[in-house]
């Protein structure tokens, strides 16, 4: 499973992704973890399952809900939470639950 953490220049998502990524592997799940920015976007979802979107970005949603479903990807919001303090194990479980499963 692929994931891609996208925030709006990519300094958030980059924190948050290496949270999911630590989770990930403490749970022994194979899971590949990525950040990004939503202007490029379209460019970062190559094989990406599940798209986790700052929350910050919900006056975005119908545009990046429409550029997320092209890819044929999931996309969940993050909680409206600072990244310092969101937990990996909430944002990996986001991820999960969008897929409908639970590696």
């Amino acid at each position: 499973m692929k994931i891609l953490v996208v925030c709006g220049a990519g300094a958030s998502s980059t924190f948050v992704a290496s949270k999911v990524r630590k989770v990930a592997g403490d749970r022994g799940l194979p899971v590949r973890v990525e950040a990004g920015s939503a202007s490029q976007l379209e460019s970062q979802l190559t094989d990406v399952d599940v798209v986790l979107v700052g929350a910050h970005l919900a006056d975005h949603e119908l545009d990046l809900r429409t550029r997320v479903a092209a890819s044929g990807a999931r996309m969940a919001f993050l909680p409206a939470l600072a990244p310092a303090h969101l937990s990996g194990d909430v944002a990996l479980d986001l991820a999960l639950d969008a897929m409908g499963a639970a590696l």
